[in-house]
């Protein structure tokens, strides 16, 4: 496929072959065309993929479809059946469920009780509690997760709380599953076991609808694929129909080099190391890593979910109370941070991976979220000067490729994508020396994801240091100079690019030899 115009099937689906027709679905936010018209179909008991750039309108199609969001004008019939809009509750009736990016985790709740969240089991007025054990751990087989039924839910990973929300909607036995993101948080294993339940799903005459940035499992999964772009259909057609170039020139309008090397700036003879931690220990997480970062150079942490590696970046960041180690930065012994306030005197600054839950604040505007961390720098005489933090955000807007006529808008108003570079903003304003970063690229469209780590490599080359953890190991290769592999919550490899050019079987295979214990 060449072009970027949309494409349908020469001839429209029979209704009773159709789980969704949505026909001239517009939404309109505060005088913005989010979506301008659109006319999708999905027939029954296939695999139907959404793609496109962040903001494109794929996310409003899908909440529209969930029942959350109440279009401007439009049609859609589940089913055959008329869609009641804005009442996900008629949603359920109809036979949709929706698994979110963003987690509707109930923190306090039991893993288990997470799961069956509004369907639970019972007996004779009583709730059932045998028969939703039995049934959480058939489905934490078929997924290949490994996650006490009555583990507290706040306290597992991002990628377990994920995990939660794929089993809630897989057991609610729909007919329509709709997923958002849902792999963004999942190591390779963990990806690998949903697509297999996702095939089976299909074979047994589920209809799946998802949207995804990851446009290999896109190719790999799905029967049919519609790209969204600026609010309009950029393309529809089956699979075998698309490429990867063409669906990237269908979202972006042009072609674009995805992990992409760039290499360091040549590192000065006899510099100190930037950061130097020795013995980091976190109990019950990680036990006595070592990790050393130099000024300009990028190091990556590779592993699989639960390896440890955001303990680490934690410990460093003076959120893990209980760590210890001992740390020198620029060569100078300093004292191990245990709050973040000792970390960001060390000039060592956390972009945490869950950016709603612990980076932004939803109800300020980007301006105020890039400078909420250090107001004294946009402050005359202890008064906060609008004009100095409007030319100050703006100017890290840029670096960031964040619009900065935008910097005024509401952060909750704002695509996953241009979240994240507010919150990298944010973090950059702070004046870190050593950035710590976790995910960065978690959620995001290919061209955010491109301009992000081709900013990350700027700012290396201007002498920070930088950490990055990701669970898209070809990203850690792309970006690091060297990549540390833990496993277990230890440090089992470490790979020189410059020597030893490092590929995600080699990860994945220090890691895997020690969890077998090889």
């Amino acid at each position: 496929m060449q072009s970027t115009a949309s494409v349908l099937p020469a001839t429209a689906p029979e209704p009773d072959r159709l789980a969704l027709q949505a026909t001239g679905v517009e939404m309109r936010y505060s005088g913005t065309l989010a979506l301008k018209g659109v006319d999708v179909q999905a027939e029954k008991g296939t695999i139907h993929a959404l793609v496109g750039e962040n903001g494109a309108g794929k996310s409003t199609f899908l909440g529209i479809i969930a029942g959350r969001v109440v279009p401007t004008r439009g049609t859609v019939r589940i089913f055959d059946q008329p869609h009641v809009f804005g009442v996900p509750r008629q949603a359920r009736r109809l036979g949709i469920a929706t698994i979110y990016q963003e987690l509707t985790i109930v923190p306090a709740l039991s893993a288990q009780a997470n799961v069956f969240l509004g369907q639970v089991k019972s007996h004779s007025g009583l709730l059932d509690e045998r028969a939703m054990r039995r049934r959480f751990e058939e489905l934490a087989a078929e997924m290949s997760v490994s996650i006490r039924p009555d583990a507290i839910a706040g306290r597992l990973s991002v990628a377990d709380q994920q995990m939660l929300e794929i089993m809630r909607g897989i057991q609610s036995g729909a007919k329509l599953l709709l997923f958002d993101e849902p792999t963004t948080s999942l190591a390779p294993p963990e990806r690998e076991a949903l697509f297999r339940l996702m095939r089976q799903l299909r074979g047994e005459g589920t209809t799946m609808m998802f949207v995804s940035h990851n446009l290999e499992e896109v190719l790999d999964l799905s029967d049919v694929v519609t790209v969204f772009r600026d609010g309009n259909l950029s393309g529809s057609a089956p699979r075998s129909e698309w490429t990867k170039p063409a669906l990237i020139r269908a979202m972006v309008g042009h072609d674009v080099v995805e992990n992409r090397r760039v290499e360091r700036a040549p590192r000065k003879p006899g510099a100190a190391p930037l950061l130097m931690a020795t013995g980091v220990t976190v109990p019950g997480a990680i036990e006595n890593v070592d990790i050393t970062v130099n000024p300009g150079e990028i190091v990556g942490i590779g592993g699989l979910v639960g390896s440890g590696r955001t303990s680490l970046l934690r410990a460093l960041a003076g959120l893990e109370p209980r760590s210890t180690g001992t740390l020198s930065i620029n060569g100078e012994a300093a004292k191990w941070p245990e709050t973040p306030r000792e970390a960001l005197k060390s000039g060592i600054v956390l972009v945490p991976e869950d950016r709603k839950a612990q980076g932004l604040v939803l109800g300020m505007s980007a301006m105020d979220n890039i400078a909420i961390g250090r107001f004294d720098a946009v402050s005359r005489f202890g008064v906060i000067s609008n004009s100095k933090m409007n030319q100050k955000s703006r100017a890290v807007a840029r670096e960031f490729g964040f619009a900065e006529n935008r910097v005024g808008t509401i952060v909750r108003n704002l695509s996953g994508g241009n979240q994240q570079k507010v919150m990298l903003g944010k973090a950059r304003f702070r004046g870190p020396r050593i950035l710590l970063v976790d995910e960065p690229t978690r959620g995001i469209d290919i061209g955010a994801k491109d301009e992000i780590m081709t900013t990350l490599r700027r700012l290396a080359d201007d002498g920070l240091g930088i950490i990055v953890v990701s669970s898209d190991l070809e990203e850690v290769i792309a970006a690091s100079d060297r990549i540390l592999v833990m496993a277990e919550g230890q440090k089992v490899a470490e790979l020189d690019q410059a020597t030893q050019p490092a590929k995600v079987q080699d990860i994945l295979n220090a890691a895997f030899k020690v969890m077998t214990h090889e």
